[in-house]
């Protein structure tokens, strides 16, 4: 017999009705993410590359999230049609090998080609599916992919919506990094931007066409004229990521003669940060958690032997896990940073630390001397923990230039914005981070390590950072979302394996028993008069 409880599940079928009962909400479509799919009015084909046959569990709870996911934003606009494809011979996608066990015992290796393509009136993306940070492991690595699944199916469809591609700028003029420099971080973010460079010049208004200007590592000032044009662009609602270095150093005389002069400098852009609410003090950061170099120690001329060390002036930062900028990216190499401090007390501003320095790191005054020979480490003067790096900054900035006159060779009579429109603002105290190195005239990932092979967090750090700024539909915060991971603690489980193996055994029989015998006493006592 038919009972309302079914009638009631076939109804909800009938209707397309959802009731998400999962604790972490995990196949809940987030409000950005509604407000983009209604904007689908066309099909909007998402290919799914990732195979479920011969692969692993962890893979296979990976397929299923994304068939979830697509499913659910097939519920909520019919538009979007999923289909599962082969990889396509156009794009030069790279598999992830997993091995795995087959029937037979033996290791076999499987390709997967963990990506979604989406496209949507003639133009497309890639989604890449997994998300790997060399620190965690294949089960946390997994997890995070899942929770990110949303944002990045969001942002593929919203870059498919837009006609239109948005511009941002690297500014030029002070010796920032150039083209050469700056070139994996500028390929990146050309997935999302028309990316732009050019001088300032002394016309206000020039930089109003780009939702985003990025200062990288000046070698030097910025010239009066520039103050004004940044913070007039500020004051309309412009974004800024400044990266800066708060020490003055010579990286050419540190790797020919060993050593460096170091000594404060601040670029001209102190008081413009200070009146932003942060402020670079001109300090040398060193942690004992850092990269390794290979320095040569067999002391002949004839014969070298190089052994790996570790630079304390180089440290592996740490990352905000509760920021959306960097939210499950690794850590983030740095060298020669200074630390940055917020201030300003209560002044409205909504500041965020994203990276800092570890458990065990110390600051060094300058005018100071950096020797690249010099190994001495005492681990007791590492007595400093997470020292800030770097920080977001969002809210009403206030203008540097609100009572003070405009530089004199500033073209016109502009009138002067004194507060700006809410907008947001990266500070870095570090410019070499964005920088990426060259092996055999090829570039190689900004932050990837060419000696221990290890590529560090700092592409994704800098391509998050801008695309938080340039968001206007809040999808960088659905970077936040949590699916907790419930693992099993193999080592508890190994400990009591022998009760977990009689409770498996001997309690279904038991509980069968219970039952039998109740049922057989009810019907004895029913009908045995």
């Amino acid at each position: 017999m038919i009972n309302c409880a079914n009638i009631l599940l076939v109804l909800l079928w009938w209707h397309g009705l959802r009731w998400d009962l999962t604790a972490d909400k995990r196949y809940t479509i987030s409000q950005p993410t509604r407000e983009v799919l209604a904007q689908v009015d066309e099909p909007l084909s998402i290919q799914l590359l990732l195979g479920d046959e011969g692969v692993n569990a962890g893979f296979h709870r990976l397929h299923q999230a994304v068939l979830d996911l697509t499913d659910e934003m097939t519920a909520l606009n019919a538009n979007c049609v999923t289909t599962a494809a082969e990889p396509p011979k156009s794009l030069e996608l790279q598999p992830i090998v997993v091995h795995e066990r087959s029937q037979n015992g033996q290791m076999v290796q499987t390709p997967v080609y963990p990506y979604a393509i989406v496209r949507y009136k003639g133009r497309m993306r890639v989604v890449n599916l997994l998300q790997n940070n060399p620190g965690r492991n294949g089960e946390e690595n997994l997890n995070s992919s899942i929770e990110a699944l949303e944002y990045r199916f969001a942002e593929a469809i919203s870059g498919v919506l837009q006609p239109r591609t948005a511009k941002i700028a690297f500014l030029e003029g002070h010796g920032e990094l150039n083209e050469r420099q700056a070139y994996d971080w500028t390929k990146q973010l050309s997935r999302y931007y028309q990316v732009d460079r050019g001088v300032l010049g002394n016309t206000t208004g020039v930089l109003d066409d780009y939702q985003a200007v990025i200062i990288a590592n000046p070698r030097e000032p910025l010239k009066e004229t520039d103050k004004f044009i940044i913070d007039q662009y500020i004051m309309h609602g412009g974004r800024v990521m400044w990266l800066l270095d708060g020490v003055r150093f010579s990286g050419d005389m540190l790797q020919e003669d060993g050593l460096t002069p170091v000594i404060a400098e601040d670029w001209n852009t102190r008081d413009l940060l200070f009146r932003y609410g942060v402020r670079i003090n001109p300090v040398l950061l060193q942690d004992l958690q850092c990269q390794m170099i290979p320095v040569e120690v067999s002391g002949s001329e004839t014969e070298t032997q190089f052994q790996p060390m570790p630079w304390t002036f180089a440290p592996l930062l740490l990352t905000n896990q509760d920021s959306p900028i960097t939210k499950d990216i690794a850590q983030v190499s740095a060298a020669m940073a200074s630390e940055i401090e917020p201030v300003g007390g209560e002044d409205g501003l909504n500041k965020n630390i994203l990276l800092a320095t570890s458990s065990a790191s110390r600051r060094i005054g300058v005018p100071a001397e950096v020797n690249l020979m010099d190994w001495t480490i005492v681990p007791e003067a590492f007595n400093m923990a997470y020292i800030p790096v770097a920080v977001s900054i969002e809210g009403v900035f206030p203008s540097f230039y609100a009572h003070r006159m405009p530089p004199t060779e500033i073209e016109g009579n502009p009138a002067i914005c004194k507060q700006s429109e809410p907008t947001k603002q990266v500070v870095v105290a570090c410019g070499q981070l964005a920088e990426n190195e060259w092996q055999r005239q090829e570039p190689l990932p900004v932050g990837f390590d060419r000696y221990t092979k290890t590529q560090f967090g700092n592409r994704d750090f800098l391509v998050n950072s801008i695309l938080w700024l340039t968001d206007e539909q809040g999808l960088m915060q659905l970077r936040g979302k949590q699916v907790v991971l419930r693992l099993l603690n193999t080592r508890r489980s190994y400990n009591i394996r022998t009760r977990i193996q009689i409770i498996s055994m001997a309690a279904p029989i038991a509980i069968l028993a219970i039952v039998g015998t109740v049922v057989i006493a009810i019907r004895r006592k029913k009908y045995i008069r």
